[in-house]
């Protein structure tokens, strides 16, 4: 089920309606809210729309390089298993072995 919130964005009111819950779309909207004062403070006189293209395009490259680090971790994590597997392989193999 949709929940509608109205939530402020550059001081213009929106009705978002979405499948997260309420405080979700409350954090989203926030963020979105300060990425877009952030981008107006820096470049004073910029149109709305700019800025929240400017927004969308920093929140997605924030995305990204998240998405990027998290692959990272995972193979990082992966080899380690690798690496704790054989060394257990070659321990259990060497005492069945004997």
């Amino acid at each position: 089920m949709a929940n509608r919130v109205k939530v402020r964005i550059l001081d213009n009111e929106y009705i978002i309606e979405s499948d997260l819950n309420k405080d979700e779309i409350k954090e989203v909207a926030q963020l979105v809210d300060d990425k877009c004062r952030e981008i107006r403070d820096n470049l004073p006189g910029l149109p709305d729309k700019r800025i929240a293209i400017l927004a969308a395009f920093e929140i997605a490259s924030d995305y990204l390089k998240l998405l990027r680090k998290k692959e990272d971790s995972i193979k990082d994590i992966k080899q380690k298993v690798q690496a704790m597997t054989y060394q257990i392989d070659s321990v259990f193999g060497e005492k069945s072995g004997e």
